[in-house]
């Protein structure tokens, strides 16, 4: 796979036929699209963009190619974001937690015990919410799909003990993504965070250099956990997703036709991912168990007032700006 260059693009955009009914290979050479994620193959979120390649390459009769790089194949989240701003990476899917680094208020969504179910999260993320949100990502010169993936509610594993209430967490040593808001709420619930990128957690997980983690049953099973710690605690702390996003200079120079079809596609992969991550979370909590899993739920309200009480609510309402706060709480109902 190489990079778009100037020189293929143009060459792409005079061949007009490429790019209408119907689809025809251009003498140029077809578009081809490097789309990057740290998600495995096995992730109901690798499977969907390849699906929705395929059927970008079925419509297009080859002249739009989408090669998919799972597995974090191209770099670390923070490596595939600096590709993807300076056009060397065409697509990629970043969790909401992660694009925070870029765009503050992307984190938003990821506010500590906001979100009750997904009754609440899917309307909020597909209506005011999400478009909030969306333009913030344009504004850091990215171009986010409209329909956001689901990355899941994010569970606790350890392997020192469960999780049952607050004081289960003080002195813990966590893994957590590099997010503020990430380390400041496991700070506020008396943890000890520990910011790593995702590719060095199992390490540490076996090393015993943390205690535990964080994620959700996707990514925990993916990655086989199961291996290096004992306890699942279904704290259900935070909601995340992914954004799929692709950059200015490169969705600025595609066919607009090119963008049509990638648009609808990868949208729609994107609400079929929700389902199969919905479908799958009763059998996956049965067969963590199976696998050697001590699990147990944890209530949410007596995070909540700990939270509150540590004045995390409050602090964060102050950096997201009352506009953003508003947007939140219009959907998720009063938080702070």
């Amino acid at each position: 796979m190489h990079t778009i260059t100037r020189r293929s693009l143009l060459a792409a955009g005079s061949a007009a036929a490429l790019l209408s009914a119907p689809w025809v290979r251009a003498q140029a050479g077809p578009l081809r699209l490097k789309c990057g994620v740290v998600t495995p193959d096995t992730h109901p979120a690798t499977i969907r963009l390849r699906e929705a390649a395929e059927k970008v390459a079925k419509e297009t009769n080859g002249a739009v190619e989408v090669a998919v790089f799972p597995n974090g194949q191209l770099g670390s989240d923070t490596d595939m974001l600096s590709q993807l701003r300076s056009g060397a990476l065409e697509m990629f899917a970043q969790s909401s937690s992660n694009l925070a680094t870029l765009v503050p208020r992307a984190s938003l969504i990821n506010i500590a015990f906001a979100w009750s179910g997904y009754d609440k999260v899917w309307p909020a993320v597909d209506g005011e919410l999400g478009a909030f949100i969306r333009s913030e990502i344009t504004k850091a010169g990215l171009v986010p799909f409209e329909r956001m993936w689901d990355n899941g509610f994010r569970q606790t594993t350890t392997s020192v003990r469960p999780i049952t209430s607050p004081a289960d967490f003080e002195g813990l040593k966590l893994r957590v993504p590099n997010s503020a808001l990430f380390t400041s709420a496991f700070r506020a619930l008396g943890a000890a965070p520990v910011a790593l990128n995702f590719s060095e957690a199992y390490s540490a997980l076996q090393t015993k250099v943390v205690d535990g983690q964080e994620n959700p049953l996707a990514i925990i099973t993916s990655f086989k956990l199961v291996e290096v710690q004992k306890y699942l605690s279904f704290t259900n702390h935070i909601w995340d997703g992914f954004w799929l996003m692709s950059g200015n200079r490169t969705w600025s120079r595609l066919p607009e036709d090119a963008k049509a079809v990638l648009t609808r596609h990868f949208n729609q992969a994107g609400l079929d991912q929700r389902q199969d991550i919905a479908s799958q979370g009763v059998a996956m909590r049965e067969a963590l168990g199976k696998a050697g899993f001590a699990i147990n739920d944890a209530p949410a309200a007596p995070f909540q007032e700990k939270l509150r009480k540590a004045g995390f609510y409050t602090e964060w309402k102050g950096k997201y700006g009352a506009e953003a706060w508003g947007h939140l709480e219009k959907f998720a109902g009063a938080v702070s």
